[in-house]
């Protein structure tokens, strides 16, 4: 159920997840992991939270937010790479999780489609959130985080994504 609404949004979100991806071109597992701000953030972490928090939400859009609580896991491991952990292995497991994403949007009914947010401090309580809302929210996290690795390859080696 391809409309043009859908893919606008997944276009847009594409485009997001390739500038932060561009940032982690050429790096060794150690680069990707090197703080080089006051931040804690690294590029390996922005690239594995971006999809972890990709996945969650559209678990969210799928079942609400009892199905996005489950999918979250420990939320400060999703800023590290673990041991077990590559840069190429998170890399895979973002496009594999965008690839759901596509998926997912591609099959639903209708983008109004909406669920109660999960209680939190930093969501109004009641607010329910549309699959459309949801799309926007990651595109913007995505973005947002594109930014921010950026940044830290700048400060890494010089490279810029946009220049």
């Amino acid at each position: 159920m391809t409309t043009r609404e859908r893919q606008d949004l997944l276009e847009t979100l594409d485009k997001h997840r390739g500038l932060l991806r561009f940032t982690a071109r050429g790096l060794t597992d150690a680069q990707a992991t090197q703080r080089t701000t006051a931040s804690s953030l690294t590029i390996a972490g922005l690239i594995k939270h971006v999809a972890a928090t990709e996945h969650a939400w559209l678990q969210f859009v799928v079942g609400g937010a009892t199905a996005m609580g489950a999918s979250v896991g420990d939320y400060e491991d999703q800023f590290t790479r673990l041991p077990d952990e590559t840069l190429e292995s998170l890399l895979e497991r973002y496009e594999q999780v965008a690839r759901e994403t596509s998926e997912i949007v591609n099959k639903l009914p209708d983008l109004d489609a909406d669920h109660p947010l999960p209680e939190a401090p930093w969501f109004e309580v009641g607010a329910r959130w549309s699959a459309r809302r949801v799309l926007l929210h990651i595109i913007a996290e995505t973005s947002q985080h594109a930014g921010h690795a950026d940044i830290i390859r700048e400060s890494l080696d010089g490279s810029k994504t946009m220049a």
